[in-house]
C-alpha cells in the first residue's frame, strides 16, 4: 500500500513539475492539461496550443471550403469554440480528433446558414466556365510521367484536384481520406445514406485517379 501511495505521489509530483515548465517546453498532452486548469484556460498555454495546431485547422478548412474567402474568420471561430469548451475534453490524447470535429461541424453550421441552393453536379458533365465549357479531365501543366516529379508537385496537384471536385464529393473524400472518419460517421454528419457516402467516395477516388494518372504511372 505504501508503495502504491508513493508511486501515485511521484506521478502527481512529476505532473506538477512538468506543468511548471514554460508552455513551449510542454508536451501536447501536458499543454492541454494546463489549458484545462483554473476557471479559464491559461492564455499563454492556449496561445502555444493554437500555434501548434493552427496549420491543422487551416488544412481542414482549405479542403472543405477552398473557394471561401473567409476561411480565416472560420478558423478564428474554431479556436473560440476550443477555448470555451476545452475543459469538457475528457481525454487530452484525443485532442486532434476533437479539434477536427469542431472545425468540420463549424463548416457545416456555416454552410446551413448560407443556405446555398445549387443543382447536383455530375462528374461526367462538362464544367461551366466564363468562356464556355470544359471537361473535368483537364490536361495537366506539370511535366510528363517520364520526368522526375518532386513529391511536392504531386501533392500540389492533388490539392487542386480535390478543390475541383463538386462540393458534396469534396467534403466526403476529405472526411474519409484526410480526417480518417468512418463511413457511418460521415453519413451521420452529412445527413445522407451510407450507400450515398460510399458512392461519392468511390466516384471521387475514380476522378482523382484519372486526374493524377500520369503521376501514378
Amino acid at each position: 500500500m505504501s508503495q502504491a501511495i508513493s508511486a501515485s505521489w511521484s506521478t502527481a509530483q512529476g505532473r506538477r513539475t512538468s506543468l511548471n515548465l514554460s508552455p513551449e517546453r510542454l508536451s501536447n498532452y501536458d499543454l492541454i492539461l494546463s489549458c484545462q486548469e483554473g476557471f479559464k484556460p491559461d492564455r499563454i498555454a492556449f496561445s502555444e496550443l493554437l500555434s501548434r495546431y493552427q496549420s491543422h485547422v487551416d488544412r481542414i478548412l482549405y479542403h472543405l471550403a477552398p473557394d471561401w474567402q473567409d476561411r480565416a474568420d472560420l478558423a478564428q471561430e474554431v479556436w473560440i469554440r476550443v477555448y470555451r469548451n476545452i475543459k469538457r475534453l475528457k481525454e487530452p490524447v484525443k485532442f486532434r480528433g476533437w479539434l477536427s470535429r469542431i472545425a468540420t461541424n463549424l463548416f457545416y453550421d456555416e454552410l446551413r446558414k448560407r443556405k446555398r441552393v445549387s443543382h447536383p453536379i455530375s462528374l461526367d458533365a462538362p464544367r461551366r466556365v466564363d468562356d464556355g465549357e470544359i471537361e473535368w479531365d483537364i490536361v495537366s501543366d506539370y511535366p510528363s510521367p517520364d520526368d522526375n516529379l518532386a513529391t511536392r508537385e504531386f501533392y500540389d496537384r492533388l490539392k487542386v484536384a480535390i478543390a475541383d471536385l463538386p462540393e458534396a464529393f469534396r467534403t466526403t473524400i476529405v472526411l474519409r481520406e484526410i480526417e480518417g472518419m468512418a463511413y457511418e460517421e460521415i453519413a451521420q454528419m452529412t445527413g445522407v445514406s451510407l450507400g450515398t457516402v460510399k458512392s461519392r467516395i468511390a466516384r471521387a477516388r475514380t476522378k482523382l485517379q484519372s486526374v493524377l494518372q500520369q503521376y501514378i504511372d
